[in-house]
């Protein structure tokens, strides 16, 4: 049976200063620089370098150099024997380097994120690390094998179909060399409940168990072995969920038929001082959060993200919208990385039951020159989705001024909008216009909201918040309004906030801090939750609590405050310096009038559930700040 080795311990790195320092994978080189603002990080190639012993294997068996994510462009070579080139820093790519071992070997691998006009993406709002940022292995296996060298996947595919309660469910085994093929399915608990024999095996599964969102995510596992003379020479394990899912333009999404309204979030996977280069704990972590905030669906933009955190996805019962880095710029020599790297992210994650929808591009419109080309580019995708996966619909994102009657958004069989009416434009009331006018026009075509938010700061306040100050209080404020239109419009199939984390984008100097977006509802260390975070709890989260807003605002002027509470809870009591002074209900978002002291300590208590504020009266207002139009240097106050 085939066995993994590690290869992440005693690399050597040499960067574009020509030195060359130890370093343990994962590992990115744009860490920092690409993360302080000015768009000057540094884009080019680097080496990687480390020595290895050749595992033991004998000669019925193979050795396998597995990638799980290389960014951008990488050329592998092994003994001085290239193995290997790939394009696109997103996906798991392997090589069999069996004819080049020796018993000490020398593996070097060449890696470029520099500029060029072939490889996704080359334009966008984020930070595009250089490195080898995840696993490298050494898989050994059976020279008859499962297969190892189709774009990276398992070399099991599993479809599951369901029918008056009864599944079907197929499973096909691709084979690298010989052998006959057994499958094996089993519950959660690990028992079996139904087998079958050959390369296309259909198993029929009454009343099966269905995998059902995060009310329920159950997986079941397909054990596929493959045999040669009756002896077994390999084994892949792959869990899978069976559900059924449908987007109705009126009614919105419904998952093993019942509705089910899909509000989430977006996530970018880089973390502040590291990266991309982040660990299982990390991927954890933002899982995590995302649950404690109530979401039930993610888009992961704007790349294919790490297989852990597609399987904590399913293990959590996540909707996800899984897409490749076509954005913002139409390269018409870039067709072709398009077609590869979305074959990559369709076999790598066919078997996930959290994915729904294979998103086709983002943003595309911004800048494309060759519309006819870009276009044409658009249906041989849509085309390829739809014949390598015909379960599942495509999705495409918008740009703002991308208008509803724009040809390219009306290819894929979904479509979301990138709007942020209310921040970059004035006008939070365009967002139900917006809607109301295409849902007329259109009222066949699923619509839904891929991206909107705010930048907000937890050291930047305002009592008087307004559009572009970049206080927590106006991000507040805009997805109090945000929240309360989706639920004037149902018909939408999903919304997703941008963003769930902030995150680096080098190119962004202008407000909050140089080189990051500040929309998300966390910041980039993840330790702090802004207010917005528990505006989405109390309206997503079944799990009680209260949380007073503002509270990083202590100092404040006048002879009086607004005390804003956010909570799920329907009544509230207020305490002010120990003594309650009011009770409230009401729904979601509870505001009071208090006297401002010299020291005012606030209490608000509901249901068993408590939070504390502390806030001092001031004199003058020397304490509030908002950065001006057009600076970039970030306030370290409050």
């Amino acid at each position: 049976m085939r066995k993994s080795l590690a290869l992440q311990q005693d690399w050597r790195f040499t960067g574009p200063d020509g030195k060359t320092v130890p370093v343990t994978l994962p590992h990115t080189w744009n860490n920092l620089d690409g993360q302080d603002g000015g768009n000057d990080y540094w884009r080019g190639t680097c080496h990687y370098e480390t020595t290895f012993l050749a595992p033991e294997h004998t000669e019925a068996q193979q050795v396998w150099l597995q990638f799980d994510g290389v960014n951008a462009s990488a050329v592998v070579y092994l003994n001085g024997h290239e193995v290997i080139r790939h394009d696109g820093g997103y996906s798991t790519f392997r090589a069999d380097v069996t004819p080049y071992l020796q018993p000490s070997n020398e593996l070097s691998v060449e890696i470029d994120n520099g500029k060029n006009d072939t490889v996704y993406p080359q334009k966008a709002d984020f930070t595009f690390y250089g490195g080898i940022y995840r696993d490298v292995t050494l898989v050994v296996v059976h020279k008859n094998h499962f297969a190892l060298g189709h774009f990276g996947g398992s070399g099991v595919k599993i479809t599951p179909t369901l029918a008056q309660g009864t599944a079907t469910v197929r499973v096909e085994s691709f084979v690298e060399g010989e052998g006959a093929v057994a499958v094996q399915l089993l519950d959660a608990a690990g028992n079996t409940v139904a087998t079958a024999e050959g390369n296309d095996a259909a198993i029929t599964l009454a009343n099966p168990h269905l995998w059902n969102g995060v009310r329920d995510p159950y997986l079941y596992t397909a054990v596929a072995t493959l045999a040669v003379d009756g002896q077994p020479v390999d084994e892949v394990r792959t869990r899978f969920g069976i559900r059924s899912f449908v987007v109705d333009p009126k009614k919105g999404f419904f998952l093993n038929g019942k509705p089910y309204p899909l509000h989430g979030v977006s996530r970018h996977q880089d973390r502040k001082g590291l990266g991309n280069a982040i660990t299982k704990a990390m991927h954890e972590e933002d899982m995590a959060l995302i649950k404690e905030v109530g979401a039930n669906t993610i888009r992961l933009a704007h790349y294919q993200h790490d297989q852990y955190f597609y399987d904590l996805c399913d293990e959590n019962g996540m909707i996800v919208w899984a897409e490749i880095p076509y954005i913002s710029e139409h390269m018409p020599a870039g067709r072709a990385n398009t077609i590869s790297q979305m074959k990559e992210l369709i076999v790598q994650n066919y078997n996930h039951p959290s994915i729904v929808t294979w998103g086709l591009s983002n943003e595309i419109t911004i800048s494309t020159k060759d519309k006819a080309d870009m276009l044409d580019n658009h249906r041989v995708l849509n085309e390829l989705c739809h014949q390598m996966d015909p379960t599942r619909p495509t999705s495409l994102a918008c740009y703002a001024v991308c208008g509803p009657f724009n040809r390219v958004a009306h290819i894929s069989d979904l479509v979301s909008w990138n709007l942020y009416l209310g921040w970059y434009v004035p006008g939070l009331f365009l967002n139900d216009l917006w809607m109301n006018f295409f849902h007329l026009i259109y009222p066949n075509r699923p619509l839904g909201f891929s991206e909107y938010g705010a930048e907000g700061m937890p050291n930047l306040h305002s009592a008087h918040p307004r559009r572009g100050d970049h206080t927590e209080e106006y991000q507040a404020k805009y997805h109090e309004y945000m929240l309360r239109c989706f639920a004037r419009h149902p018909f939408l199939w999903a919304t997703h906030v941008w963003n769930m984390f902030d995150f680096a984008a080098d190119a962004r100097d202008q407000g909050g801090e140089p080189g990051m977006n500040h929309k998300g509802l966390i910041t980039f260390d993840r330790k702090t939750k802004k207010d917005s975070f528990y505006l989405y709890k109390a309206w997503w989260s079944d799990e009680p609590f209260v949380h007073i807003c503002s509270k990083r605002f202590v100092d404040r002027t006048g002879d009086s405050m607004v005390v804003k509470v956010y909570s799920n809870l329907k009544s509230i009591c207020l305490y002010e310096n120990g003594k309650k002074s009011a009770e409230q209900t009401g729904d979601k978002v509870f505001t009071f009038k208090v006297a401002l002291q010299d020291t005012l300590e606030i209490s608000a208590v509901g249901n068993g559930s408590i939070d504390t504020a502390t806030f001092h009266k001031v004199a003058t207002p020397n304490q509030e700040y908002l950065l001006k139009k057009g600076k970039s240097k970030s306030a370290n106050w409050v």
